[in-house]
This record gives structure tokens, sequence and C-alpha cells, in this order.
């Protein structure tokens, strides 16, 4: 492994994030090249790894047999080796309430070249701010991975939220064995349903899983047409299915041509829970008002898997996050794929278009 060049990844690059990071370590594992992280984090606050980023590229590390240099907390330089990715069983704990959602986008794609199904326990924040709910990777985005040929179970053992964590979640991958095929998301159709989950768990009461449902509720009443279906659970968490005190609100709407879109708040201190309903109402009417097929939160996530698929996907969505423009940069980096981008003509929606390389699972030595 270590005769080879890596290809060297600038860690800054605009907003300069984890992403870079699970972007490109995910890729190097899947297409067998190694790479180096320099000037990681620059963007933030506390540059260098943290444990949540550290314990991504060890799992990544472990599930491909891989060699990682660099690997401290505070590091702002990584060197990965990958190797031969493997099935199985493995975990991964961030010690902190550092979030499980973004160590599924680091192993997710991994796990689905393995030469067998993966199942991984991974523990730490499963509602956390600045990253997907829990709620919405398993309502939304794997549905919206499925287009792609991606399967894959997330089931949640036990919320964790911010500053103790200890969260836990089970996810279980079925390897790609034919590779990925191309989706095209740009017919919006009729909006059919908007469901929902708003929960609390500690010492919170359940009143104000209530508040956020009934904010949220009323709005999308005033906004949607009638014959929507709309619903939101309200739940107060078991003391054993959940740890620390916390709350929060997941939608997710469907329209009959199979698009779906989320949109989410994280309870905060000092802010009412009626506004937190209602910012979660809201991203989900600016998606429907726009008629936009994927949600922003989605947009980085399938740049990968546009980039593997066979064939040309296409999607149609608002305005490209810094997060999405990364995960561009890094698969172009990686794989020498194009990516189009033409501005609908009324609106401020964009297609976007990628011919994949229709890789398939390598066999090595």
């Amino acid at each position: 492994m270590a005769a080879a060049t890596p290809v060297v990844i600038d860690g800054s690059y605009l907003e300069g994030g984890g992403q870079i990071l699970r972007m490109g370590l995910a890729l190097s594992a899947v297409k067998d090249i190694p790479i180096t992280v320099n000037k990681v984090r620059a963007g933030r606050k506390t540059p260098g790894l943290r444990p949540q980023h550290l314990t991504g590229l060890q799992v990544v590390r472990d599930a491909c047999n891989g060699q990682l240099d660099g690997g401290q907390i505070g590091s702002c330089e990584v060197t990965f080796y990958p190797g031969r990715i493997c099935g199985g069983r493995y975990m991964a704990d961030t010690q902190t309430a550092g979030s499980v959602c973004l160590l599924v986008q680091s192993v997710l794609p991994c796990a689905l070249f393995a030469d067998s199904p993966s199942r991984f326990i991974l523990r730490g924040g499963t509602n956390a701010d600045f990253a997907p709910q829990v709620d919405y990777t398993i309502q939304v985005f794997r549905k919206v991975a499925s287009w792609f040929g991606v399967e894959f179970k997330l089931f949640i053992n036990k919320r964790g939220f911010y500053p103790v964590g200890k969260g836990e979640i089970s996810l279980d991958v079925k390897p790609a064995l034919k590779g990925l095929y191309a989706a095209d998301f740009t017919d919006f159709g009729e909006l059919v349903s908007v469901h929902g989950r708003a929960y609390v768990s500690g010492a919170l009461p359940v009143k104000i899983a209530h508040k956020m449902a009934d904010s949220a509720e009323q709005l999308l009443r005033e906004k949607l047409p009638r014959d929507v279906d709309i619903f939101i659970e309200r739940i107060k968490e078991h003391p054993e299915r959940a740890v620390g005190n916390g709350s929060g609100i997941v939608l997710w709407a469907e329209t009959d041509s199979g698009c779906v879109l989320g949109g989410s708040a994280l309870g905060k201190k000092g802010r009412d829970a009626e506004e937190d309903g209602l910012l979660a109402a809201k991203e989900i009417l600016e998606s429907v008002e726009r008629r936009a097929c994927l949600d922003k939160y989605a947009q980085d996530q399938v740049i990968l898997f546009m980039a593997l698929a066979e064939g040309k996907s296409r999607i149609r969505t608002g305005p490209l996050t810094d997060h999405t423009k990364t995960a561009m940069w890094v698969a172009k980096l990686l794989t020498k794929v194009e990516f189009s981008i033409t501005e609908e003509e009324g609106s401020d929606c964009i297609y976007l278009e990628c011919e994949g390389i229709g890789h398939t699972p390598m066999k090595r030595k």
C-alpha cells in the first residue's frame, strides 16, 4: 500500500470542514486511491481533527484494511492508504456528542462496495447541530439513496444529545454487487403527504413535542392544498431509549413521483417550541414552493452516488450549498467526472447533471 503516491487534497477548500475528509476517505477506499488531506478543517474555529472526524477515519480504515497516518486529535494532515473492503461487524464510538449521521456518510459508500454485508454500531449524538438528524437519514435520505440502488437499514437503539452524546444506531448495508445506477430527480409531480415526528426526552415534558407539532401542522395546513395528508407523531422517549434532555422535530414530504423532501429543527434553550415547529415547516414549504426534487440537505450526499453510478444522473434542486460545491470538487478530483449546471429560467432552481463512471466492486490482491 505504502508504495503508491497519495493524491493531495486541500482541506481548506471552500467551507474547509469535515465534508472534505468524509468524501475524500470514502472515494479513496472505493477507488483504491491513497490520499493525503492537508490543512484539515482549516476553515473552522478549532482546526484539525476532532473526535468525530477521527472516529470516522478509523472505522473506514478498519472496514477496508487500510493504513492511516496522522490520525490524532488536532492533526492538520492525514494520509490514508486503502486496502480490501470487507463486510462484517464494526463498532465506532465518538465518545462525544459528535453526529453518528456524519459517521454514516463516511462508512456507507465504503460498505456499498464491500465483499459481503456490513453492520456498523455507531455511537455519539443522534440529533445534533450542523448535521442531519437521524430521523432525516431514515425517512428522507434512505429513500433518496434507493433511487441509485443503495440499500441500507438504520435503527435507532438510543437517542443521544449534546453535550453527553451516548446515543447509538445500527447501520446494515447491503453491497451493490453490480454497482450503482443513475437516478433522475427532475419530476416533482404533485405533493401527496407531509408526515413527521416531534420528540422529547429526559426531563422535558411531552407538551413540548405537542407545541412543536401543533405549530408546524397549523402553518402547513394554511399553506398547502387541503387534500395533502398531514400527520406529525408526538413522542416522549422512554428513559431506556434516550440519554439526556433533548427535543426536536423532523418532517418529510412525499410526492406522487417519488420525491422525498425534509425539514427539521433541533430544540434550543431559550427558544420557544412553537418556533422549532415553524422552522421545520418553513423548510418543507421552501422546497415545495420551488418544486425542488431534492432538498438542500440531500444535495451534497448524492454527489458521490452520481459520480460512481452507471449512466447520467440528473437532479432539479435549489441553489447549491457550499457543502455540495465541496463534494463536487472532491468527486471530480478523485473520479475525473464532470458536473454540468443549468439554471432554470424564472426560478432559483438548477439542473445538475453528471455522467458517472459506472464503478463496480474491485478485486484486489
